[in-house]
């Protein structure tokens, strides 16, 4: 008994089973566990295409549906007489497209659209910049109330704010005219002037949508450490060697997205001038967006009109496209 016990006691205590059966890797699976997984994986995935089926269907039937439609569309002579039966429409190719160049209203919108963005992109990113910058650091009191004075035309219906731009610009009784004939001058009827209506449409445009740039800029600005500010005032920078040295490289990032999404948002430019001007004086502020509206609603040629979506999105994509290319490294 004792001889067992110093047998098992001084060497069965470590013994370990030589073929290794007692590792816990060598213990069988067991059935049906990987099946398990996959049946409660399977399920997981039905549940989420079950409650996305929603979405999709919305999705598929007022998005997917009318791009792919509009797209053969395009290659079409679809009009208002094959709305009941849109198969009898006739394929001629890209005849539409090549037409499109052609046009003489075409390139002159297609003209104006690019005027607006050139100057209407620049204006709305530097004053949506400094206005951040003033309610950032500059303004101590009532930041709130600019703040929310300089947003609400964001929010603003594009009806009230042709109403009011109306009223300013009027010849005879605006807001202007009444300022210049206390200073002794006449002023122009600036959205009857063919020099002056698109400007005139763009400063609108800036004043509208410079709320949006400000909101995005602020919140760049807040991310900026401060440390990285107070170490620039120790070392001698002045206000606007801060603003060219640290504010404007460090919101980089946030001036790529302001620059992409305003510049998408003037190329396809349409409530201000179909409220404002209707396009006129003399097409003078036609652009591509109103020039397809009144080609597809109001002469239908909806295949034409399509052409013209397609040629304003390759424009949107390249324009993009290329502001991503040349921003991006530089925040890189």
């Amino acid at each position: 008994m004792s001889s067992t016990t110093a047998a098992t006691g001084t060497e069965g205590r470590v013994r370990k089973d030589p073929e290794g059966a007692g590792r816990t890797d060598d213990v069988p699976p067991r059935p049906g566990g990987k099946g398990l997984r996959k049946d409660r994986l399977a399920r997981h995935n039905l549940a989420g295409w079950l409650f996305s089926t929603p979405f999709l269907a919305v999705f598929l039937t007022f998005m997917a549906f009318p791009i792919v439609a509009t797209l053969l569309m395009s290659f079409t002579d679809f009009g208002l007489r094959n709305v009941t039966d849109p198969l009898s429409a006739q394929f001629v190719g890209l005849d539409n497209y090549t037409k499109l160049f052609q046009d003489d209203k075409f390139v002159r919108a297609l003209l104006n659209t690019l005027y607006f963005v050139v100057l209407g992109v620049p204006l709305t990113i530097g004053s949506g910049l400094v206005t951040a910058v003033l309610l950032n650091s500059g303004i101590d009191r009532f930041r709130t109330f600019f703040r929310v004075g300089f947003y609400a035309p964001v929010v603003t219906a594009i009806v009230a704010v042709a109403v009011i731009w109306r009223f300013v610009l009027d010849p005879s009784e605006g807001l202007i005219a009444g300022v210049g004939h206390q200073l002794g001058f006449s002023t122009p009827d600036f959205l009857a002037s063919e020099t002056l209506a698109m400007p005139s449409l763009i400063v609108m445009a800036v004043w509208r949508n410079m709320g949006t740039a400000m909101v995005l800029f602020l919140a760049g600005l807040q991310a900026i450490p401060t440390e990285v500010r107070e170490a620039a005032r120790i070392d001698g920078a002045g206000p606007f060697q801060e603003l060219r040295k640290i504010t404007v490289p460090l919101l980089r990032p946030t001036m790529l997205y302001v620059a992409v999404m305003t510049t998408i948002g003037f190329l396809n430019v349409f409530e201000e001038p179909f409220v404002m001007t209707q396009g006129g004086p003399n097409e003078a502020t036609m652009t591509l967006s109103l020039d397809m509206y009144r080609e597809g609603f109001d002469f239908f040629h909806m295949g034409y009109a399509s052409a013209m979506a397609y040629v304003l999105f390759v424009i949107v994509l390249a324009v993009t496209s290329l502001q991503l290319r040349l921003l991006k490294d530089k925040t890189s």
